[in-house]
């Protein structure tokens, strides 16, 4: 069997074991391992994955992610998600479809501490649902603004999925997150738009909500600016080189906990509790990146990526029509298997041939991001609405998924601006 043939293989039958439920962490590490045992021979495999397994569960940069997710988690326990709300709701919930783009602003800043779409998602479907309730909010719009604001975990730093990236493709995170900074809050701005001309177009879907003086206004202020506060020591920190990644994370993670304790605001219960997530999240990504690993180096063995680079580079096509195409497969890909998953499965195949084509890896990156995250509000498996669904017997998933719908422009536009004028992404590095 050629080494093309066997990596195609390969990539079928762990298309398969994830269809079959396999948690996908497990099945790309088995089936990376099993390649390599089948082109090589088995202690060459055992060899890999116990080397990489070691240098990934040892490295002083994966001690980044628990860190970021213990500050988000942190953040969530002790209920400044609330007072977030609280505050971007007196400054703009009077307005028509004001509570929905309330639940938008606030997934902005909570994703500024969490780095996970489903944990924005949940955090924000169960403070904002029942103020979109009270205020006789269209289930549709109601339920889709919930989930659009959740993709927003992945996009604007500490994203996830942006660490687990630039470790995989051997990137600077902290590049990554100065490159996604602009992105994220363009894109935020632009849904923000939308759920206010949604509600201008049909104000039965949006009413507004009741209207806040401006001493409740600017004493809302307080609860924001711990999590700005927050932000800046720890992004802002790392993004002016005042610390690695990793020291950033350590500082946001210590921040929030004295932040909290300052403000009583943390129980030791919900302390123990933020303990238990980090660790099972961490965990579980932590896997899923020496997973990608030991995949990815089977199809590096098998040199299909740049097989596929080279024959693509032999086409009489424009880049930009394959830079299309490979878009197709990511939003196909992201609607069909949970999106974390398809992009450390994909990097490894789709990454080197775009760079191959002339484009940018950073730019690469930040537009993958953006169009994988759209995978979490499309069917069949969109991830947040389901989220949103099992919160609310109202709203069943189709509901939801309607009322994500006008939300899919913004994002459009914003991923066109973004391959038209690169620089919107590039100029901030």
């Amino acid at each position: 069997m050629s080494p093309t043939l066997l990596a195609i293989v390969c990539l079928v039958v762990l298309l398969l074991l994830m269809f079959l439920r396999m948690p996908i962490a497990f099945a790309m590490l088995l089936i990376g391992f099993l390649g390599v045992a089948i082109f090589s021979n088995v202690e060459s495999a055992l060899h890999l994955v116990a080397s990489d397994i070691y240098r990934q569960f040892s490295s002083y940069t994966m001690a980044v992610i628990p860190l970021f997710v213990f500050m988000g988690q942190v953040v969530y326990q002790s209920g400044m998600s609330t007072k977030l709300f609280d505050a971007a709701y007196k400054w703009i919930g009077s307005l028509r479809g004001g509570v929905a783009a309330t639940t938008i602003a606030t997934s902005v800043a909570f994703s500024s501490v969490s780095g996970s779409n489903s944990a924005s998602t949940a955090t924000m479907g169960a403070v904002a649902l029942p103020e979109l309730r009270k205020y006789n909010y269209n289930r549709g719009f109601a339920g889709g603004s919930v989930a659009i604001g959740g993709t927003l975990g992945i996009i604007l730093p500490p994203s996830t999925a942006l660490i687990i990236i630039a470790v995989q493709s051997e990137q600077s995170i902290s590049t990554l997150f100065q490159a996604s900074l602009f992105p994220g809050l363009l894109v935020a701005a632009l849904l923000l738009i939308t759920a206010f001309v949604i509600a201008w177009m049909n104000p039965k879907l949006g009413p507004a909500g009741s209207k806040s003086s401006w001493q409740e206004r600017f004493r809302s202020l307080d609860g924001v600016l711990q999590v700005v506060i927050l932000f800046l020591i720890a992004i802002g920190g790392m993004l002016l080189g005042w610390f690695t990644p990793t020291e950033a994370a350590g500082v946001g993670a210590f921040g929030a906990v004295v932040i909290t304790w300052l403000t009583r605001s943390l129980t030791w219960e919900k302390f123990w509790r933020s303990i238990i997530d980090t660790l099972r999240t961490s965990a579980f990504v932590v896997l899923l990146v020496t997973s990608a690993i030991v995949f990815g180096r089977f199809l590096s063995l098998t040199r299909l990526p740049f097989d596929l680079a080279d024959w693509v580079s032999q086409l009489s096509v424009a880049p930009v029509v394959v830079l299309l195409i490979v878009i197709g497969i990511y939003l196909v890909g992201g609607a069909l298997m949970d999106a974390m998953g398809f992009l450390v499965i994909s990097i490894p195949i789709f990454f080197p041939l775009l760079v191959s084509l002339g484009y940018d890896l950073v730019w690469t990156t930040i537009i993958v991001t953006l169009v994988t995250t759209l995978g979490a509000v499309t069917p069949p498996v969109g991830v947040n609405v389901f989220i949103v669904s099992g919160m609310s017997k109202e709203l069943d998933v189709m509901t939801v998924f309607r009322g994500v719908l006008p939300f899919f422009i913004p994002y459009a536009l914003a991923i066109a601006a973004f391959i038209i004028f690169p620089d919107l992404i590039l100029f901030a590095i």
